[in-house]
């Protein structure tokens, strides 16, 4: 029998430090751009909608041609490049701001061309890491890059609210372009020999190629199930995050400070996730991981309805940091299982297609409802929105539990 190969692979430390590094930054530009929609433009639900929908709305559009394209090619320089664009991106929001022509239309133009430069990054570090990470450890890698992500979350949001204090929400934003250089150069100086791309004979067919990764999600490949179940969670998720600003900001009347710090509780839960993944793993399996993460997440959206009944005491506040870090912690607890799982069970040849098959499918779904949710929380009220979120969220438990997949281990 050969020896397992060591963990951490050469590399993967340059690797996951610039994903930890973007990962802080990412939520230090979510609270900055969700308080500058919400206080600074004056945006209620419905445009906190639309934002988060234009953040998604390139997978929608391109997602499954950017998986074909990613295919063909070495994954790092594509990583590098869409790092430095979406920097690039992220410091015309404060250069619009001081120009005084930052509108809430050019804010979701720019939104929208930051999402495609995160779909294309998306698809190569994905299918980047089975080539980096030995197919043993795969499971490892993705749980302490959860980790990683946990910590962001915790420290993000409470740098994000002191930052939007200090300096205004749109130069918070600056924050998040600069990690991604920091990004850029970590990956660049991870050294991996990557297969190159083919050269000559025939151009390959985009429609085959496209369609090839579509076939392999929903068919032979064992991941219909849990992509479908995937699909529905990001409905619910969707709901959640359009409602929580506007239900936190205005109906709990908590400040851009105190609710970033709520917000980080997500962080702090996703850590201890992150941290029990591997031992839940051997014990439930990848499937039941999962089913058990899902269950938790449903009891979070509960407590986070729950902060209404606290209004204007420290009760708010409380509930709804409970809330978060449950919340977080389902995260934790069921991504790098998720990752792992559909990675183990994918050939290197298709792994850019079947992450961004998956995931511009889930988009497709935040790109939908998120302007949906928008609407109706400003017509129907906060609170009826997140009691449909908390039975979505136990539809899919639901879903998965009477399946073969509770039962799927990697």
């Amino acid at each position: 029998m050969s020896a397992e190969p060591p963990f951490p692979p050469p590399g993967f430390r340059r690797f996951w430090a610039g994903e930890a590094v973007s990962g802080l930054g990412n939520y230090v530009t979510l609270l900055a751009l969700q308080t500058l929609v919400v206080l600074d433009l004056g945006g209620d639900a419905t445009q906190v909608g639309w934002i988060n929908s234009a953040r998604w709305l390139p997978y929608l559009v391109a997602g499954l041609a950017v998986g074909a394209l990613v295919d063909r090619v070495r994954r790092r320089p594509v990583m590098i490049t869409s790092d430095l664009v979406r920097a690039a991106l992220l410091l015309a929001i404060p250069a619009a701001w001081a120009t005084d022509v930052l509108t809430f239309p050019l804010l979701v133009a720019l939104v929208t061309c930051f999402g495609a430069a995160s779909l294309v990054n998306d698809a190569a570090s994905m299918a980047f890491l089975p080539r980096l990470v030995p197919r043993v450890h795969l499971q490892r890698a993705h749980a302490r890059i959860d980790g990683a992500d946990a910590v962001a979350q915790t420290a993000g949001p409470a740098l994000g609210g002191l930052l939007v204090r200090l300096i205004g929400a749109p130069m918070a934003v600056l924050a998040d372009a600069v990690t991604y250089v920091f990004s850029a150069v970590m990956v660049a100086t991870t050294r991996l020999d990557e297969p190159r791309a083919r050269a000559g004979g025939p151009v390959p067919s985009l429609r085959r190629e496209i369609a090839e990764g579509v076939r392999w999600v929903y068919g032979p490949s064992g991941l219909a199930r849990l992509a479908v179940a995937t699909h529905v969670w990001f409905a619910a998720n969707a709901v959640v995050s359009v409602v929580l600003p506007v239900w936190a900001l205005r109906e709990l009347g908590l400040s851009p400070a105190v609710f970033g710090l709520t917000t980080a509780a997500a962080g702090v839960g996703g850590l201890l996730g992150a941290s029990v993944s591997t031992a839940v793993g051997r014990r439930l399996g990848a499937g039941g991981a999962i089913i058990a993460a899902h269950a938790v997440t449903t009891v979070a959206v509960v407590a986070t309805a729950s902060a209404g009944a606290g209004t204007a005491t420290l009760l708010a506040p409380v509930l709804l940091g409970v809330g978060q870090g449950l919340y977080g912690f389902a995260i934790g607890l069921s991504n790098s299982h998720e990752m792992s799982y559909r990675q183990a069970l994918t050939p290197d040849s298709l792994q850019a297609r079947t992450n961004t098959t998956m995931r511009s499918f889930n988009r497709a779904v935040v790109v939908v409802v998120s302007p949906l949710a928008g609407v109706l929380a400003d017509r129907m009220g906060l609170a009826p929105m997140l009691v449909t979120a908390v039975v979505i969220f136990a539809a899919v438990v639901l879903m998965l539990l009477v399946s073969p997949f509770r039962h799927a281990r990697i």
